[in-house]
């Protein structure tokens, strides 16, 4: 299972993601409930994933450091300030709430529970390894700041 360790994009985890939200909505219609579809909602929580995803990646490109997921050794800069103050992935994070969003326009339960399998899938083979690289070139530094701040969303 290593073999799929930083092997997929987020942006292609997160379509896939989408594509079988979509798919779920589609083949099972009975679970498609009038209270969890909730457009206005769904558009707030997937902008502030959008706005939150730019700042992100703005970060990165401030500090002159890759924004690219699948190399996390070619960082120059570990990134722990403004948005990284709150959470270490912020773009993860971002990304799960434009899924959220998504799964509460389509209304469908098992649409908004796929966006758990993204962060369980995301965690394993994204984050954990670009952890793991990160303590590698960074080492006490970022266990440092992995002790301040959580994995998706805050300060300890």
């Amino acid at each position: 299972m290593n073999r799929l360790e930083l092997l997929v994009p987020p942006p292609i985890v997160m379509l896939v993601t989408g594509l079988l939200m979509w798919l779920a909505r589609a083949l099972f219609p009975g679970l498609s409930l009038s209270w969890l579809h909730q457009p206005v909602l769904a558009a707030m929580i997937a902008l502030l994933g959008m706005a939150i995803v730019l700042i992100s990646v703005f970060t990165f490109k401030r500090l002159r450091t890759t924004a690219d997921p699948r190399r996390p050794q070619a960082s120059k800069t570990l990134a722990t300030s403004g948005i990284y103050h709150y959470s270490r992935n912020p773009m993860y994070l971002g990304v799960l709430l434009i899924l959220i969003g998504w799964g509460l326009l389509l209304g469908n339960l098992i649409s908004v529970l796929c966006t758990l399998a993204f962060m369980a899938y995301i965690t394993r083979y994204q984050i954990l390894p670009e952890e793991r690289a990160l303590h590698d070139r960074f080492g006490d530094d970022f266990l440092a700041y992995k002790a301040r701040v959580r994995r998706w969303i805050g300060t300890t």
